[in-house]
Parts: structure tokens; C-alpha cells; sequence
């Protein structure tokens, strides 16, 4: 399947990328039996989520089911088929189960609407470049008229490249009347993958969800709003209906990581950050951000993306001044509307 994108290029979009850009997960692991025929071990179910799609997604973590490689799965709706599907071998501890085709496909595969590691963003044009803004700082990601999400960066410097390693550590993200949400990784000295690290509140209050897979959080005082977990830790997924979905993933920087890469991570702190998935609806043509601005219509990606580490510059111009602040030079949050250029972007079709 290809999908023609904004700016005029062309790429294939397999399957597995139409799910994550879908966002939504009510598929269940019917059993784990192995290859050999081992009991089957107890079935996560996955949650439905608002507006009734059926296309679906699991989170597999193979530890969970012991050493089997081979896992079952079985999409819920009308009894689908069942197949055999395990994690690839890019990501052996945590993937992305698509049950309708039957495909896994890691967290961090390079789809539209996707921030990960060093930050590399996949646009909504389906480009990936890297922004590296600096450390300590925060720079505004999307910024729409009633949406606006900044990120808070750490990072080691790198003398010799001069300038920072960084990686996203939190979101803030503003939105209607002055709502703020966080979605944070909390620091690790040593990196523990059984306890979580996820950290989130909603208008400074803690959000408080249940460490069992599929627990679901709902606002009371904005019903439209709600965290779900996609694992039983470190995996979240927050969303505002007919705003925005966002799956949140805290990792590490291993020391593999650290090895090949020379990040300079101390024995101190594991550089724990986030790995993010967005998905829009309802943004006009004049939404800007690192981001947002490979979503409009009009937008031309100006980037050599056949370079080995296409990176996006200017960031003076996305500069925050607080995680929560909306005064970097390419905001528009709460501008004034014109109906002209308030037609809808939304994210791909497949």
C-alpha cells in the first residue's frame, strides 16, 4: 500500500504503520500456547477505545510468557483468525501486535506522528529528521490554536559534535481554556523494568492509574479525557477525544546504547525518557511546532532527507520559556481563528 504524502513524496506504508497511526487497541491475546504446545498462560484483553474503530493492536511483552518465542493471537471482533507471531528482532522485550494482518512491529518503527530516541520525528509529511534542540530546555512540539505541547529535553553534551545528546523527557501540553496535562519519565539512577516510570497529572492534581495492563483512568472533571496503560508499566496512553491520542513508552539508555552511540551516561542516572506516538484530529492549516508544521497542507519539507541524519534547525524558534509556556515564536495557541484556514489536517488514510 503507498500513501502519497504532503510535500509531494511518495513512500510505503505498510499494515503495521496504519495501525499505530490509527491508535486504537481492542485486541486481545487469545492464548501463548508455543510451537510445542505449552499451556496457554492467561489472556491480556485489550481495551476498546472511544469512537468504535476496529482496526487493533496489542502490546506483547514476551517475558510474560516465560522463554516460548511463539505466541497466539486472535483479534476479538467476530471471532478472527488466530495466528502465530512473536516480537521482531530489533525490539525482543516489547512490541506492537497487529492483529488484522497479523504483523508485529517495534514501538519505535519510523511512522508519521512518531518522537524517539536522540529525538527522531517522523512527520505528518511520513519524513524523519532529528531535532536536537539543547538540554534542560524546553521547545514547543505542536502549538495549534487550542492545542499547544511543549517538551522538556535532557541530554549529555558532546564536546566533540558541540552540541547536546538529548531525548525528550516530558510533554506539557496546554489545551481549551488554559488545561494542563504532564506526561513525564521519572529519573532512575539504575534502570528497573518491573517498576514504573511513567508520571502524569492533570491541571497539577497526580493522576493515579493501576499498574494492571489495560487499567483505564477517566477525568471527572473533563470526561473527554483519559489514561490508559498498554502494559502493565511504562507504557501509557492519554487521550482527549476528537483532540489528540498519545502513547508514551519510558525507557532507558542502555548501556549498549551508551557504547555504541558514546551518549556519556554516568553510573548515576539512566537517562530515562520517552518514546512517543501522536495522532490528531481536528488541527488547522496554520498549526506549527518541530512537529505540528509537517501537518499542514502547504507544508514543504526543505530537509536532504537522504542524508544519513536529516536535522531540523532554528531552534531559537521553538524555544519555551516553561513546559507549560506558550511563548515560543512559531505558537498560535489561542489566536485568533480564521475560518479560511481553519479546514481540517487530519493524519493518513491507509
Amino acid at each position: 500500500m503507498a500513501a502519497r504524502l504532503r510535500g509531494g513524496g511518495m513512500m510505503a506504508l505498510s499494515a503495521a504503520a496504519a495501525a499505530l497511526l490509527l491508535l486504537s487497541s481492542s485486541c486481545g491475546v487469545a492464548s501463548a500456547a508455543g510451537s510445542e504446545g505449552t499451556p496457554a498462560a492467561p489472556a491480556p484483553t485489550g481495551v476498546p477505545l472511544p469512537g468504535g474503530n476496529s482496526t487493533k493492536f496489542v502490546t506483547l511483552t514476551p517475558k510474560t510468557f516465560g522463554h516460548r518465542r511463539d505466541y497466539q493471537v486472535s483479534c476479538s471482533d467476530q471471532g478472527g483468525p488466530s495466528c502465530y507471531v512473536g516480537c521482531p528482532k530489533q525490539c525482543p522485550n516489547k512490541c506492537l501486535v497487529f492483529c488484522a494482518y497479523c504483523l508485529s512491529f517495534c514501538m519505535c518503527d519510523i511512522f508519521p506522528g512518531t518522537s524517539c530516541g536522540d529525538p527522531r520525528f517522523t512527520g505528518g509529511d511520513g519524513n524523519t529528521f532529528y531535532f536536537h534542540g539543547k538540554k534542560d530546555q524546553d521547545f514547543c512540539i505542536v502549538s495549534d490554536t487550542d492545542l499547544h505541547i511543549n517538551a522538556h529535553f535532557i541530554g549529555n553534551h558532546n564536546p566533540d559534535l558541540k552540541r547536546d545528546f538529548t531525548w525528550v523527557q516530558a510533554l506539557g501540553i496546554t489545551f481549551g481554556d488554559g488545561h494542563r496535562l504532564y506526561v513525564g519519565a521519572r529519573r532512575a539512577v539504575e534502570w528497573d523494568e518491573e517498576e514504573d516510570h511513567i508520571q502524569v497529572t492533570f491541571d497539577a492534581e497526580p493522576v493515579d492509574v493501576d499498574t494492571v495492563k489495560n487499567a483505564r483512568w477517566v477525568s471527572k472533571a473533563l470526561p473527554a479525557l483519559s489514561v490508559t496503560r498498554m502494559d502493565t508499566v511504562n507504557t501509557i496512553m492519554v487521550q482527549l477525544d476528537g483532540v489528540f491520542a498519545i502513547s508514551a513508552n519510558a525507557v532507558p539508555i542502555t548501556d549498549e546504547d551508551n557504547r555504541v552511540h558514546k551518549y556519556g551516561k554516568t553510573e548515576g542516572d539512566s537517562l530515562v525518557h520517552l518514546d512517543l506516538g501522536f495522532q490528531f484530529h481536528n488541527l488547522t492549516r496554520a498549526v506549527d511546532g518541530v512537529l505540528g508544521q509537517t501537518y499542514r497542507p502547504d507544508y514543504v519539507n526543505k530537509l536532504d532527507i537522504r542524508a544519513k541524519m536529516p536535522i531540523m534547525g532554528g531552534a531559537p524558534k521553538y524555544l519555551s520559556s516553561g513546559l507549560f509556556s506558550t511563548d515560543c515564536a512559531a505558537s498560535r495557541f489561542h489566536r485568533r481563528r480564521n475560518t479560511a484556514a481553519a479546514a481540517v489536517v487530519t493524519t493518513f488514510a491507509s
